[in-house]
């Protein structure tokens, strides 16, 4: 037995709301990229996508009609290609043009459902048109002008406010006037005229991030390990059946890379790296030598060299510092100090400690 079409509907609208739900529990998950969010993003989308075949279905939008056809209850299913484009485009799994792409398709569905039923306003239908002109190149900015470019950002914020505003006015409705249709048909129609707004500003962005993605270079899939092994034998000029897991090379290849054979060639062309030596017989005596380096001098050599380099100092030693006794024979020379000792005593009463600091007081 099918079901009748006031079941299906009833269907429809419960599935829309669960669907609907979980759009909104993606905002309560912070992380955009865990498994949790992906999860829920999958099922939201797969809740939406079955939204769409049902309302196929049932034929519920037909090229025939406007938008006064259209009950105020069915006018919510036009924004289902809307939300499954914000969906897709927060995928984070799949390859980022096929995600680009697929969203940019859903916006297309979406706004052409809306110039069928002719419900796009003015400025809204003058883009659409030029979308379809220039689907690729299509930017809301489309002048070079930097003064032009501000004014049509600062246009189109002051639009989305306004309509955010109206929007959030019309869900504070009582609810004894929610249940009035055309309050529900007001609510519904300013949702549609927002999410057309962000609609055109989604293209405009995954236009531009199509355009970074051809300008980026071709990523080649990654090698397998076993032909990151066969290139570093063929740079290293290793043969196939001549591989080892030894780390060190061994000494025929170490031979076979210039370190045998002629050092020049007939033409007086050197072949290999070589070191120039000043005699034969200084090889000769590094024969039989020492493998440590040997002393060139004695202590005594090497005491006299530093004291000839002013790294000994002779005489002083602890004897440095140290005040001489005065000789109490010599009469003058203890006047003197006498006199010395008076004078530092009156100038040490003249002048107590802490007399000259006068700047920092308070």
């Amino acid at each position: 037995m099918q079901p009748s079409s006031g079941e299906r509907h009833t269907s429809l609208r419960s599935l829309f709301a669960t669907a609907n739900n979980q759009r909104h529990k993606l905002d309560s998950i912070p992380d955009s990229s865990s498994a949790a969010y992906q999860e829920s993003l999958r099922s939201a989308s797969t809740a939406f996508h079955e939204c769409r075949q049902l309302i196929d279905r049932l034929a519920i939008f037909s090229p025939n009609e406007t938008e006064d056809d259209i009950s105020s209850g069915d006018l919510q299913y036009l924004l289902i290609d809307h939300f499954l484009g914000e969906l897709i485009l927060k995928d984070c799994i799949k390859d980022r043009k096929t995600v680009l792409q697929q969203a940019r398709a859903a916006y297309e569905r979406y706004l052409k459902l809306l110039d069928q039923y002719d419900m796009l306003s003015k400025v809204d239908s003058n883009l659409y048109q030029r979308y379809l002109s220039e689907r690729d190149d299509f930017s809301l900015l489309s002048t070079s002008d930097p003064t032009a470019r501000r004014n049509t950002k600062v246009t189109r914020y002051k639009q989305e406010q306004e309509l955010k505003l109206k929007l959030e006015y019309l869900a504070r409705v009582p609810l004894t006037l929610q249940n009035d249709d055309a309050a529900s048909r007001e609510i519904y129609l300013a949702e549609i005229h927002l999410c057309t707004h962000n609609t055109f500003h989604a293209l405009d962005i995954i236009n531009q991030e199509l355009k970074i993605i051809a300008l980026m270079p071709f990523a080649s899939p990654a090698p397998q390990p076993e032909e990151l092994a066969q290139d570093y034998r063929q740079r290293n000029g290793i043969p196939k059946d001549d591989y080892s897991d030894r780390l060190d090379p061994p000494i025929s290849q170490l031979l076979g890379n210039g370190n045998a054979g002629p050092i020049l060639s007939k033409d007086g062309k050197p072949l290999r790296p070589f070191t120039l030596l000043d005699s034969r017989q200084r090889v000769q005596d590094g024969v039989f030598k020492q493998d440590h380096a040997l002393p060139t001098m004695t202590m005594d050599e090497y005491l006299e060299e530093e004291r000839r380099r002013g790294g000994i100092i002779d005489g002083g030693g602890g004897q440095q510092g140290r005040t001489q006794a005065v000789d109490e024979d010599d009469l003058d020379k203890a006047d003197m100090e006498t006199m010395k000792a008076r004078e530092w005593d009156e100038y040490v009463e003249a002048n107590p400690k802490g007399s000259g600091n006068t700047l920092n007081r308070g």
